[in-house]
């Protein structure tokens, strides 16, 4: 196959639809001929050892994966894999006769969708990073498990990409500065994974590795008919692939954080952990963003042997040492805390939180989320009712337990926590307190307050919106605002009031514990 097949194929008379037009997009490993409604793409004829495309029977093989595989996140965007049948000069799509390529129909879609050109002209947005939060979550969930006796499932075969990197990163380097880096990195990869080896084969164990994405980047994302959807999954590299569904996560965030946008990481890592409730990914979350900053740090490296300019080696040793300082950053000495919100529903705690989210790094537990977790949705009739179903006392009791549980392992993980419930009661702060002091951490009560006007029309909205997993009504409230126990002495020493309507109040609290923990 060459070039005069592509050439050939810009003929709207083998379409059968109207051609807009023909704009041919090359990569390394494929062409993809865009028509205007559709797309075609053929695979190159390369072996590049990660992968081996070069015979039409392995094409052939990869089109029918990605078409597989791909369907799993899209409806109607991958269609069909078509042969090409004629000669390189006078091809036929879809022809009877025998096959001298195949090809992957998709529909089209304008390349100013993606979300890395959404992200480019300023306009990626938290709505947006959630909602690829929950379908990357969803998917996940669905998603099938590698039988734990599968070789890749070992914590060796996890590691060994790992190891492979510094192995092919050291011969590229001949700076001492960048050397040392490279030493520091590996050893703080080998003390990681001796530490959290156990932690690795017990996901291997409960189903945690599975057939993932296994590339998701802003590049790999679109907005489509007004949806956030993921595409372009690996199909050509099972060991790329069938991996720990924290290590298909961690990919994104890096990527968001390589791109300055922090505040949307920490948003996606919580809202991801939110859907899937896998809060034990987060001892793993840096030591996998680490492995996935090095992989790109090591592919900038290789086009330095295709470089002859010396304008192009420094800027492929910058972009390097980008990858290689955001590794660095994932190695850092944690300073974890412990907050709680205390207030009644629709007082805005849920606000609080996720600000303490994008600007802190917290990782935001709910107690609404984790409760259903626990028991599923409560039947329609029982719906507002303070002490019956999912809302008795014993299920309040269970719901707080596992918040405190989830908030002990964050903190373990070296992660701040904000645990988003109402805290109502002095046994249950003083149960996330004996938390905090167990791990040695700060503790802190977000005293969440609001004019009753205020939290009645927040109600209102949340409830029109009819998104929120709270099932509070205003008698609720009115009974929570009854029967609260006030902060004692010692819990205000702890606490600090928070006027959920006044930003300047939340600059404050944000202010208050940056001075306290100067390390976030």
């Amino acid at each position: 196959m060459s070039q005069a097949l592509i050439a050939a194929l810009q003929n709207p008379a083998l379409f059968p639809h109207p051609v807009e037009g023909f704009q041919v997009i090359e990569t390394h490993i494929s062409w993809v001929l865009l028509t205007g409604p559709f797309a075609y793409k053929i695979k190159k004829p390369v072996n590049f050892g990660f992968l081996d495309f070069t015979s039409l029977e392995a094409r052939q093989h990869f089109c029918g994966e990605e078409l597989r595989l791909n369907q799993r996140l899209t409806q109607g965007l991958y269609l069909e894999v078509l042969p090409i049948s004629g000669s390189e000069s006078a091809p036929l799509l879809g022809g009877s006769g025998p096959a001298i390529e195949y090809v992957l129909k998709m529909r089209q879609f304008p390349q100013s969708q993606l979300l890395s050109a959404v992200q480019a002209r300023g306009e990626l947005t938290a709505t947006h990073i959630e909602a690829l939060a929950k379908q990357i979550a969803d998917f996940h969930g669905q998603t099938p498990a590698v039988p734990s006796s599968h070789p890749l499932c070992s914590p060796t075969a996890i590691m060994a990409p790992m190891r492979q990197n510094f192995e092919q990163i050291r011969p590229m380097l001949s700076e001492a500065a960048d050397l040392r880096q490279v030493d520091a990195l590996e050893a703080w990869t080998e003390a990681s994974f001796a530490r959290l080896e156990p932690l690795l084969a017990q996901r291997a164990n409960n189903g945690s590795i599975r057939e993932c994405h296994g590339d998701i980047h802003l590049g790999n994302a679109t907005l489509l008919d007004g949806q956030v959807v993921l595409f372009d999954c690996i199909e050509f590299n099972e060991p790329f692939r069938l991996i720990d569904i924290a290590s298909d996560a961690a990919f994104l965030a890096m990527d968001l954080e390589d791109r300055g946008l922090k505040h949307l990481a920490r948003r996606f890592v919580s809202a991801w952990l939110e859907h899937t409730g896998d809060y034990a990914a987060l001892e793993l979350l840096n030591f996998y963003k680490a492995y996935r900053a090095l992989v790109r740090a090591k592919v900038a490296l290789f086009s330095l042997a295709y470089q002859t300019e010396d304008e192009q080696k420094a800027a492929t040793l910058r972009q390097y040492r980008n990858y290689a300082n955001l590794a660095e950053s994932y190695s850092a000495i944690p300073s974890p805390f412990l907050a709680i919100t205390c207030g009644v529903s629709a007082v805005g705690k849920s606000h609080v939180a996720l600000r303490l989210v994008d600007e802190l790094g917290a990782i935001r537990i709910r107690s609404d989320v984790e409760r259903k977790r626990l028991f599923g949705n409560q039947p329609e009739a029982a719906k507002g009712q303070l002490h019956a179903g999912i809302y008795s006392a014993e299920a309040g009791v269970a719901t707080y337990q596992r918040l405190h549980q989830l908030a002990e392992n964050a903190l373990h993980a070296g992660f701040p926590v904000v645990l988003d419930g109402a805290y109502l009661k002095q046994a249950q702060r003083a149960a996330a307190w004996q938390v905090a002091e167990q791990n040695g951490d700060p503790f802190l009560i977000l005293d969440c307050q609001a004019p009753q006007e205020v939290i009645a029309g927040w109600l209102q909205q949340r409830q029109a919106a009819g998104t929120d997993p709270s099932d509070a009504t205003l008698a609720v409230i009115e009974a929570q605002q009854a029967n609260r126990e006030a902060l004692s002495d010692d819990e205000q020493a702890h606490s600090k009031r928070v006027d959920t309507h006044d930003s300047a109040s939340l600059d404050s609290l944000v202010q208050r514990i940056r001075q306290r923990l100067p390390g976030l």
